[in-house]
């Protein structure tokens, strides 16, 4: 048999370069995807480390912040109360320039889209904290409308019980607070030999929410809201089986237990140790009066409320809007007596209904310019309880608040409300739009939808973007006053007015209130200064001068992260605006009506949820052709 050899004949020179193009075009996709990949498993890797720590740095924290602590591989029951120790607080510039040197080490050309922008993100929100942790005792933990004195029983009262395991944990939080109180003394007493100590005014305040909160009476007798929460919250447990009637028993005892003879015992102590540190501080006043306090100001401004603008621009931006509202207020009321003598008196133009009826109404209310939350498989509702603050809570408390869910259950939600400020029809329906619809609770909720379903890493639930988040509350609040308008319908046409004048009055005052925080902040403004500003505006008691003067001195920023958080989104809007004209020939010519366009409002309000939170400098350059 003839055997027949195969033979290949050889390439020519130009084959063989071909060839070798082919190969290398080959060689160069395949390795391109491998370090693509790579970076990316790298990347991710790092981003779950992170997420991991944060959420193990406090037991209370992590509780609120994940349901099934196994999806983690994460023990409970072995994580512990954050304890201060000497100095720690000159550690935190340290270990921001490691992590930053740490992200430092990923190409952010090498990662996906979606990593590349949380590799910016991140790397912006280190090198702003680390501008604050310049500047180690300028902070304030025990502040007296949002210190840990006043926030604690509130977190314990909701802490959430579904297993026996968390009563066992909860309990073993109780015995750490002591612990967890020295730790902030020490602090305190390092402020205070750095000259950065409270004022005597504020830690009377303080002194006084430690005797009122933990009342030795109410505890003895049992009707202390810690213990009436914690009764109800084992009943639920014995209710469906989860623990008996002799264990609910059990643990009642020894949380009554615990409140008098360790909680209460450490709020006191609290309150014995400010005593003695009174004297050691100035005077009420602003940072401006320390050495380092514009500084420390400036970059703390910049973290809380995500704006990239530097302190004239911030100003003048306030002070247009102050001056466009005051204008508009003025023509609103120039020759309507009617309307004057309506502001002066508080108008109940809505229906009766209750916090549950009203979030149903804007829930529905808004669909058609905000998108639809992503559902779950199961389709299931998002539930949302509104609860009243505790009657010893109500003078250290805002006039709302919203608890955030865990990431992995963000169906079942929690609002509370402050009765004596929302005493009024319109102010409990703009504060259920601020914390439920389209406010806290539909944004939060969103975005935990729409990054399960994007598959983003659960690292942007902890970084926290306080002027994203209250600018988008506030603009859903000042937003609500048109679905108010809309609820009042025919039966009140003269609603109409009355609302924008509430609407434009709102907005005067948490201008102005934010001018008067850089005032005293950045350009050293004394009680008397602010008294004179405010007394050019109208009249207004000594006492109420008093009050607004030592509330922005005690907390500096929190005017300015809401409503320069709302501006910077008016801002984005009319950005929005421009880039959608550009966009869109047949609308070019449109005027300012854009705005009222649900195709544009729907479009705008997506682009936010599905790219915040996040600063506003980092969003408008998404926005930028």
């Amino acid at each position: 048999m003839k055997r027949v050899l195969s033979m290949k004949r050889a390439l020519s020179i130009k084959q063989w370069a071909a060839a070798l193009v082919i190969f290398a075009g080959f060689s160069a996709a395949t390795l391109f995807g491998y370090v693509y990949t790579h970076a990316d498993t790298q990347f991710e890797s790092f981003t779950e480390d992170f997420f991991l720590q944060e959420l193990q740095s406090n037991p209370i924290h992590f509780h609120y912040s994940v349901d099934d602590p196994s999806v983690y591989d994460i023990d409970e029951s072995t994580l512990t109360m954050p304890i201060y120790h000497a100095g720690d607080a000159s550690n935190d510039i340290y270990a921001l320039s490691v992590l930053s040197g740490q992200l430092d080490k990923y190409d952010d050309r090498h990662l996906s889209e979606q990593n590349r922008y949380l590799h910016g993100l991140l790397s912006t929100y280190i090198d702003t904290l680390s501008y604050t942790a310049a500047y180690p005792y300028f902070a304030e933990p025990l502040s007296p409308s949002s210190g840990a004195a006043s926030e604690l029983p509130i977190l314990l009262a909701e802490y959430r019980f579904d297993t026996a395991e968390d009563v066992e944990q909860y309990l073993s939080i109780l015995t750490q607070i002591p612990d967890y109180f020295e730790g902030l003394i020490v602090y305190e007493q390092e402020k205070a030999d750095a000259g950065l100590f409270m004022s005597d005014a504020a830690a009377d305040k303080v002194i006084r929410q430690c005797t009122s909160l933990m009342d030795m009476t109410q505890l003895e007798n049992q009707s202390h809201f810690l213990e009436i929460t914690f009764a109800n919250r084992l009943r639920s447990l014995v209710d469906q089986g989860l623990i008996t009637e002799e264990a609910a028993l059990a643990y009642q005892s020894n949380h009554n237990r615990l409140l008098t003879t360790v909680v209460a015992p450490a709020y006191e102590y609290l309150a014995d140790e400010l005593t003695l540190l009174k004297g050691r501080g100035k005077d009420t006043c602003g940072l401006a009066h320390y050495a380092g306090g514009r500084e420390y100001y400036t970059a703390l401004l910049k973290l809380l409320t995500g704006s990239d603008r530097d302190i004239s621009e911030i100003k003048q931006l306030l002070y247009n809007d102050l001056t466009a509202n005051y204008h508009a207020l003025g023509q609103l009321l120039q020759g309507s007596d009617f309307l004057r003598e309506m502001l002066s008196t508080e108008q109940a133009y809505l229906p009766e209904m209750t916090p549950e009826q009203i979030l149903e109404y804007l829930e529905d209310a808004i669909q058609q310019d905000y998108p639809l939350i992503p559902s779950d498989e199961n389709g299931t509702s998002i539930l949302c309880t509104v609860k009243c603050v505790d009657d010893s809570l109500e003078p250290y408390s805002a006039p709302a608040f919203y608890m955030t869910p865990p990431i992995d259950n963000v169906l079942n939600n929690t609002i509370y409300i402050n009765e004596p400020d929302t005493s009024d029809d319109l102010s409990l329906f703009t504060t259920l739009a601020h914390e439920g619809y389209p406010g806290h609770l539909y944004q939060t909720v969103y975005s935990q939808k729409f990054w399960e379903q994007s598959g983003t890493t659960p690292l942007r639930s902890v970084l926290y973007y306080g002027g994203y988040v209250e600018g988008w509350a506030m603009y859903a609040e000042l937003s609500s006053y048109d679905y108010a308008v809309s609820l009042a319908g025919n039966e009140h046409p003269e609603a109409a007015d009355y609302y924008l004048a509430c609407r434009l009055d709102r907005q005067i005052q948490l201008c102005l209130y934010s001018l008067l925080d850089i005032a005293i902040h950045y350009d050293g403004a004394t009680p008397e200064d602010v008294r004179e500003i405010l007394a050019s505006l109208g009249s207004l008691n000594s006492d109420a001068v008093a009050a607004i003067y030592s509330y922005i001195a005690e907390e500096p920023c929190n005017y300015p992260k809401y409503y320069l958080g709302y501006l910077e989104i008016m801002e984005l809007k009319k950005q929005a605006a421009t880039v959608w004209r550009n966009n869109n020939p047949t609308i070019a010519a449109r005027d300012d009506t854009i705005y009222d366009d649900s195709d544009f409002l729907y479009f705008f309000h997506s682009f936010l949820l599905e790219n915040g939170p996040a600063d506003f400098k980092t969003l408008s350059d998404l926005l930028s052709p």
